[in-house]
């Protein structure tokens, strides 16, 4: 996609765009940076596909920016509704608040590649320390498929791991 069809496209389009997401977020500047946000996927992009609807087109990618908005607001929540319970003394400074999010918007992002019954496998067992055999039983599969449930998870985490070693 040439550059003066990326702008036609901006142009004609961002007008309904921000209007569309602003109905979606009741929030105009947060509406306004998704907007713009969408517009440098595509212009972040080395090969576009060829589209009919550019309205789908542009409302695929801003759903997807806007799922992604709305899990990080979910795992932010979460976390402050942890902190909340936390003696003072235990509460992280301002930057490692930052550093914990951060850490916690990957994982999340690291999770929810995974398939639901994969995910919910694999957190039975990291996070409540069930058994295969206990975890087949409460998903209601046999432990071979656990164990296949946990290759996929750990393939999963070893990929990301590998993103970021040296």
């Amino acid at each position: 996609m040439s550059q003066q069809s990326i702008a036609v496209l901006y142009s004609n389009h961002y007008g309904w765009l921000l209007g569309w997401l602003s109905r979606k977020l009741n929030c105009p500047h947060l509406a306004t940076d998704l907007t713009q946000d969408t517009f440098l996927r595509i212009v972040g992009r080395k090969s576009l596909p060829d589209y009919r609807e550019p309205k789908a087109y542009l409302t695929t990618i801003a759903r997807g920016l806007l799922i992604d908005h709305w899990r990080k607001q979910e795992v932010e929540r979460a976390w402050l509704e942890t902190l909340a319970f936390m003696p003072q003394s235990l509460v992280p400074s301002a930057e490692e608040h930052m550093l914990v999010l951060e850490a916690l918007y990957q994982v999340d992002m690291l999770l929810n590649q995974l398939k639901p019954k994969v995910r919910e496998a694999f957190l039975l067992s990291q996070l409540d320390g069930l058994t295969y055999a206990q975890i087949a039983e409460k998903l209601g599969v046999g432990e071979r498929m656990v164990k296949k449930y946990m290759a996929q998870a750990m393939l999963v985490c070893l990929s990301a791991d590998s993103e970021y070693l040296p």
